[in-house]
């Protein structure tokens, strides 16, 4: 549980660096589950946040938008579109995903950086690019990644500064490396 001060300070970081409301949108009919984060400027449609639910231990990280309206038809026809957004548990929506009206992300998925969700996406599956397209299962994702060799953030503490930073080039050298 966070202490008030912390709380408060969450607060003012949110007003300065941007991010998402979550306690007024709630107000205002957002439903969203347990363990849930979100990052700094993440935009949930405040108008029509009463369309959006998201699931428990979801992470919607920096820059993402959730959107349950799409005004594109509003100047020619009249009108805009509206469209519930649902996201499933344990969903991981990477850095300026975009996510329109009527999509349900089913659990355990993940979200690709970058991608425009405008359709719907099973459980258990990884997406990405604009239209979000399939990538592959989120089992064969994880075995991709799995028996990697790692470095402990604990370990990365205990070093000075100047060789955590030589630490981190050296051992991206070559690729992707994993941090515990």
């Amino acid at each position: 549980m966070m202490s008030l001060k912390d709380r408060l300070l969450t607060k003012i970081r949110r007003i300065f660096v941007g991010g998402v409301n979550i306690d007024k949108l709630k107000r205002n009919g957002l439903v969203v589950g347990k363990d849930s984060w979100f990052g700094n400027g993440v935009f949930i449609d405040p108008t029509f946040c009463c369309l959006i639910r998201i699931g428990d231990n979801c992470t919607i990280t920096s820059n993402a938008h959730v959107l349950a309206h799409d005004a594109s038809t509003k100047k020619t026809l009249g009108y805009t579109k509206i469209g519930q957004v649902i996201i499933g548990n344990s969903v991981f929506i990477g850095a300026n995903v975009t996510i329109l009206p009527d999509v349900n992300i089913g659990d355990n998925s993940i979200i690709a950086a970058g991608a425009v969700v405008t359709k719907n996406i099973p459980a258990n599956e990884v997406w990405g690019g604009n239209p979000a397209k399939r990538i592959c299962a989120l089992d064969d994702y994880m075995k991709k990644h799995q028996q990697k060799s790692f470095i402990s953030q604990e370990s990365l503490r205990s070093l000075s500064e100047e060789y955590r930073e030589k630490k981190l080039r050296e051992i991206t050298k070559t690729g992707i490396a994993y941090i515990e």
